[in-house]
């Protein structure tokens, strides 16, 4: 049996599982007896279709619909209902990390799409300085001045500073999310556009010899930052991809389900910047020493690893429990 087949076989159970997991989630009550027998019943039939495509069809869309299908309904059967709080604490440290681990593919095709940019406009400039003011937009051509980095440190409003930085970036990562809809290629721009802009920069402080201060001013923000962005650039990139090769399913079906889960994402990544306009806003402009910021850097970066590995573990084990009981 091909996937076609077994999803054409199967697709009523897993629709009446999901129309009962949607009501029950909107009554905000535990299942009814009327409905237990029921209601299991599709569970533990939906569990074993999960199994079998995580054996039979582990790359195709079908497996990631039914992993989020039985986690769903599994939480409803087994679980008290969660406190706001809880549910605050499931999304990111298990349901964010699951997301990331599904699409780590598209979020390391956006990082590439951003270095492209950033090497493109880095070895443009390091060729002829006089490129500077056609690769970068005008008004950062003219403003960039390497002699008065780290001039103003110490002396700028922080709060407004950081307040500021973290609205654009996270307009930065909407813009990238909702690319998706043309396709990608709205993402596509977005991150080799920030790409340029940022390998430009670097060329410019090249030329002044100042690569060592301008990094300690990138790197303590610039870690979470870019992983923020590059995160809302692979959401975009996947939905652009689903809606240009929407496989079994049609475009519409696609566009609801990667636009559900690019939302997550996105919201994901709203601490992350969050915590990096506040490096930003305080740190960056702070009149500390450079090793103390790229200490900072360092520190941002053992952070991410830890969560990712951490949240790995807890996602391994939650999965270990659905299986078992199922």
């Amino acid at each position: 049996m091909n996937v076609k087949q077994f999803v054409k076989h199967h697709r009523e159970d897993w629709q009446q599982l999901e129309q009962m997991v949607s009501t029950l989630h909107r009554r905000k009550s535990k299942i009814k007896g009327s409905d237990i027998d029921q209601f299991n019943r599709l569970y533990q039939k939906s569990a074993q279709n999960l199994s079998y495509c995580q054996t039979y069809f582990p790359e195709e869309d079908v497996t990631l619909y039914l992993n989020e299908l039985v986690s769903k309904s599994h939480n409803l059967l087994y679980r008290d209902q969660l406190s706001s709080m809880k549910q605050i604490r499931h999304f990111f440290g298990v349901k964010f990390i699951g997301l990331l681990l599904e699409q780590w593919k598209w979020i390391v095709v956006a990082m590439i799409l951003f270095t492209i940019g950033a090497l493109g406009s880095f070895f443009s400039i390091l060729d002829d300085p006089q490129n500077a003011y056609s690769v970068l937009p005008e008004n950062i051509a003219q403003s960039v001045d390497p002699d008065q980095l780290g001039k103003n440190d110490g002396q700028v409003d922080s709060a407004l500073m950081s307040t500021s930085i973290m609205t654009n970036n996270i307009q930065v990562a909407i813009l990238a999310f909702a690319g998706g809809v043309t396709f990608g290629l709205l993402t596509v721009y977005l991150l080799i556009y920030n790409g340029l802009i940022v390998g430009g920069i670097a060329a410019v402080f090249w030329h002044y010899d100042k690569t060592y201060e301008f990094w300690a001013y990138i790197v303590p923000h610039g870690m979470i930052e870019l992983t923020a962005i590059f995160i809302a650039g692979g959401a975009g990139l996947l939905m652009g991809y689903k809606l240009f090769v929407p496989g079994h399913y049609s475009r519409g079906y696609q566009l609801k389900q990667q636009a559900k889960r690019s939302v997550q994402l996105l919201l994901g990544t709203i601490p992350l910047f969050v915590i990096a306009g506040a490096i930003e806003g305080f740190i960056t402009p702070a009149a500390i020493s450079l090793e103390a910021k790229y200490l900072v850097a360092l520190l941002t970066v053992i952070g991410l690893i830890l969560y990712i590995v951490i949240g790995k573990l807890v996602l391994t084990k939650n999965s270990s429990t659905v299986s078992l009981d199922s």
